[in-house]
């Protein structure tokens, strides 16, 4: 009897959802009118921007259009479904939107090229402004691979051991600055390192695997000192809550250091692919490009020795000279080594414009 009236009194002052199960995540919603907003601005603009590029006649992926819709909508339910729902509720769920929000969503919106949109449908004046803006020194420093590391880093650090959590978690003003600031960060990571959208300085995208490498170990450590730390985070909100169902409050935030960890890692991997191919692209358009420079530069040699005329000659014998002068060059210019020809190893081994026979003199 006892234990029954303890249990009610409990549950009365208990004023937060129903117990969590995994239906409710899709079935219990909330209205977060700022994320909301901004998803239908952004999406309003972005296809306004599509049909202004479909009158300039530029053509466009819609496999583009799809990232960038897919990200608005994963925006809104992660905020505004039982996500967002129960996100003061369970340390578990505001992990899951961390990951979501900061690695997910900003991968999506990237990958539809808000910015090239932008650029392409403004206005011809406006147009080369965002362009030169683009290109100046504040948009470097601001896509240095360095900064944009720590930009991506940073944030879930902060976010756990600053007061920013607990005022997430008791403000409705610091709850919204981490639904779009999260969000925020993640643009100012993925945009200059996927590269689709213009940036103020090209850098080869395997610099983005290492950076992605050093994320997964930071995100292992966060998650390390969550899911093993004595320390557990705002534990005066957590008993004020009078939640009477549900995992205790310890065993909630080392279930949420293991999604920051996990979670945090498997949702690189998309990124970590889509960087493979892109260094793979771009290795092969270079080889193309150095393969028909090559190509050029030797038929230009073989035209000059075969045109060249014979001293005290008539033409029929300069031309009857050309033909095996013409196959000798040609033989020679199959087994020259490639690298002697190559931009960035020509120097090293002695190539380039000076001559060589063919064994190596």
């Amino acid at each position: 009897m006892v234990s029954v009236q303890l249990a009610a009194a409990t549950a009365a002052v208990y004023a937060g959802p129903p117990a969590w199960t995994f239906g409710r995540v899709f079935s219990e919603w909330q209205a977060e009118p700022v994320v909301l907003a901004i998803a239908v601005l952004g999406t309003a603009g972005y296809l306004l921007g599509l049909v202004r590029l479909h009158r300039f006649g530029v053509s466009w992926a819609a496999g583009r259009t799809v990232a960038f819709l897919l990200g608005m909508a994963l925006w809104v339910f992660t905020v505004c479904s039982g996500l967002g729902v129960y996100e003061k509720y369970l340390f578990t769920d505001r992990a899951v939107q961390s990951v979501v929000l900061l690695m997910v969503v900003p991968l999506l919106l990237a990958m539809g090229a808000p910015v090239s949109v932008l650029v392409e449908a403004a206005p011809e004046r406006s147009r080369t402004r965002l362009r030169a803006l683009l290109r100046g020194r504040i948009a470097q420093v601001l896509m240095f691979p360095l900064v944009s590391t720590v930009v991506l880093i940073v944030p879930p650090w902060l976010l756990y051991f600053t007061p920013w959590y607990r005022l997430s978690l008791t403000t409705d003003l610091w709850n919204v600055v981490f639904h779009v600031a999260f969000v925020l960060f993640g643009l100012a990571y993925f945009w200059p390192r996927l590269q689709i959208d213009p940036v103020g300085k090209h850098y080869h995208p395997l610099l983005g695997v290492v950076i992605t490498v050093a994320e997964v170990i930071f995100d292992a450590a966060l998650g390390f000192i969550l899911v093993f730390g004595s320390h557990i985070l705002v534990p005066q909100y957590w008993a004020s809550l009078h939640r009477p169902w549900g995992m205790s409050p310890r065993t909630d935030q080392s279930w949420g250091g293991a999604v920051l960890w996990g979670l945090g890692d498997i949702a690189g991997v998309p990124f970590l692919i889509a960087l493979i191919i892109r260094v793979v692209r771009e290795d092969r358009i270079e080889t193309a490009k150095v393969d028909r420079r090559l190509d050029e530069e030797a038929a230009a040699r073989i035209t000059a020795k075969a045109s060249a005329p014979v001293d005290g000659g008539n033409p029929a014998d300069a031309l009857a000279a050309a033909v095996p002068a013409t196959a000798a060059l040609e033989e020679e210019e199959s087994t020259r080594p490639w690298w002697l020809d190559d931009p960035n190893l020509a120097h090293r081994f002695g190539g380039g414009e000076r001559g060589f026979d063919g064994d190596g003199r």
